[in-house]
């Protein structure tokens, strides 16, 4: 009986280790908390924004030398495009017309041709008086809404650059404007932090104090805040505001960052998204993946990114940058975001570095009876 019981565990087969598999990533088919920087383009002065065009061949961004970049993506190679006398921070495509609208400090809205092997100013309009902060596409791609530091909203025909309407939509700085997705309404904030809603001919349809974004400093004499930059999830129904909060130095920007979601359907405030480890600067850019989590990058003491579940006020991943960030851009394919930054580099993050198939976890044989 011994004897046998002895057979019987040499010819028991081994039971092979059964290798567990990684955890999937939060969102399936990305996984930015293992992103990983792609691509460097340097420019020779600071960057200031970026968008990818809608194709995603090329990267556009403006420096603080008062020009634009457009980089190549897969060749690196840049073409600078001059025509404004001051810094560019506002950029938006119109596709259809494959045209690319900015709008600089020196209060000039300009067209170009983006895909042209040398784009130059088509159309330029002087559209505020003073900076112009923000600039927006409506879906049918046949207008275009700007702000500026006037306090005005106007809309412009598309491409001709025709005004059709504007109105005095604040009594201070107009930070952000945009196209709600539907087409139907329009979206502002300001530098004390109220968001205004209208529909297309300037008639204020509701309103929202969005208070975290703005300080008055009493020792400076001088406000801080507004909204640094703004984005719609895919469906349109929440609004991501970013900023600045929480300030003790408004001469400094000494703050930390933060965005704002609001129920577009209520106006009521969320969430507010913030970092776990306490960070100093500003929240200079915001995007909405479409995959449903939110995008956020800073700058100040340094720069980071952060991406968020919109349900949860503290990030599943973040990133630390190299310098002070100013701006975000996803890629039209999801599968990347890029970054300008201080020291004059756009980076490209590659946020689906970790997708190669899992390896096969070994089934275990039945015993044998």
């Amino acid at each position: 009986m011994m004897q046998n019981d002895k057979d019987a565990k040499k010819e028991a087969p081994k039971t092979p280790e059964v290798v567990k598999p990684s955890p999937p990533p939060v969102f399936p088919g990305l996984d930015p908390a293992a992103a990983r920087q792609a691509k460097e383009f340097k420019h020779t002065s600071a960057l200031l924004a970026c968008r990818y065009e809608p194709s995603g061949k090329f990267l556009f961004t403006s420096g603080q030398d008062n020009t634009l970049q457009r980089w190549e993506i897969e060749t690196a190679k840049k073409t600078d495009m001059a025509g404004h006398s001051s810094w560019v921070r506002a950029m938006v495509f119109a596709p259809k017309e494959k045209l690319l609208f900015s709008g600089g400090y020196d209060g000039q809205i300009i067209s170009w041709n983006y895909e042209s092997a040398e784009p130059i100013p088509l159309r330029q309009v002087l559209a505020h008086q003073g900076w112009i902060r923000s600039l927006s596409v409506d879906p049918t791609g046949q207008k275009l809404v700007s702000c500026g530091n006037d306090g005005r909203i106007a809309i412009w025909s598309i491409p001709e650059l025709k005004p059709i309407h504007s109105w005095q939509a604040h009594e201070n700085h107009a930070y952000q404007v945009g196209f709600h997705p539907s087409g139907k309404e329009i979206v502002s904030v300001d530098l004390k932090g109220m968001v205004r809603i209208w529909d297309l001919t300037g008639k204020k349809i509701r309103e929202v104090e969005a208070k975290a974004l703005h300080k008055y400093d009493a020792g400076f004499g001088a406000d801080i805040g507004g909204a640094r930059s703004m984005a719609f999830s895919t469906d349109g129904t929440v609004l991501a505001l970013a900023g600045i909060t929480n300030v003790t130095n408004a001469f400094a920007g000494i703050g930390n960052p933060i965005i704002l979601l609001v129920d577009w359907a209520t106006g009521k405030i969320t969430k507010e998204l913030t970092s776990k480890e306490k960070f100093q600067g500003t929240m200079w850019g915001v995007a909405w993946h479409p995959a449903g989590f939110v995008v956020g990058t800073a700058g100040g003491n340094g720069g980071m990114l952060w991406f968020w579940k919109p349900d949860q006020a503290n990030e599943f991943a973040a990133i630390k940058l190299a310098d002070n960030s100013r701006d975000i851009s996803i890629a039209p394919n999801g599968k990347a975001v890029a970054i300008p930054s201080y020291g004059g580099f756009a980076r490209i993050f590659d946020i689906t570095p970790n997708l190669n198939p899992p390896k096969e976890v070994p089934k275990v044989p039945p015993a044998k009876k």
